[in-house]
């Protein structure tokens, strides 16, 4: 882990990361010493089964925001949730890209990041994260060892980009600059695409 020094210990906080495995949730609040908060697919908190209902049960119980990625407005609608963890002072993470990146490449992200950021004024911090796509990578159900990094990056400036949540523009604007942060700190090729 670098970077700590970074990451404000009380206060909103919104952290943007790279996505490479389902583990990143979990190594990412393993380097803090702050409880993370993310929003997670929809399906994790409808598991069927013993592991799906246990990994329900865990996302209800640490507050993990559910959102549905098959419904546009019900997405933009999750955001309010996840601004309100922001407005209580707690720390939220968020994959920009949305999904986990299919090739080890860092895809251009969404606008809900710079949205977030600029409506709540919690500062951003870049993570970068890597070997989490070797300990469990995509189609795999069992760990396996290997070397992990979590890199903190330092705030990212949005004041002079940008102002308005609900301009498009500034969202955008905000948004790349994010993910340059991201880019830099991950040494990732960039996609200036969607991933899918």
């Amino acid at each position: 882990m670098e970077g700590a020094e970074h990451v404000p210990p009380t206060g909103p906080l919104l952290l943007a990361s790279n996505h490479l495995s389902v583990t990143d949730s979990t190594f990412l609040p393993m380097a803090l010493a702050r409880k993370v908060i993310f929003m997670a697919k929809a399906e994790y908190f409808t598991g069927r089964g013993p592991g799906g209902r246990l990994v329900s049960w865990f996302m209800a119980r640490d507050g993990q925001v559910a959102v549905d990625r098959d419904d546009t407005r019900a997405a933009v609608r999750s955001l309010d949730a996840c601004l309100g963890v922001l407005l209580r002072g707690e720390a939220f993470g968020i994959y920009p890209e949305g999904t986990r990146s299919p090739d080890g490449r860092l895809y251009r992200g969404r606008t809900g990041v710079a949205w977030l950021a600029l409506k709540s004024g919690a500062p951003v911090v870049p993570v970068a994260m890597s070997g989490t796509d070797r300990v469990l990578p995509p189609g795999r159900i069992v760990p396996r060892p290997a070397r992990v990094s979590v890199v903190f990056g330092k705030p990212v400036p949005l004041s002079g980009v940008a102002a308005d949540p609900d301009n498009a523009q500034d969202r955008r604007a905000a948004t790349d600059m994010i993910m340059a942060a991201i880019a830099e700190l991950s040494g990732q090729d960039y996609v200036p695409r969607y991933a899918r």
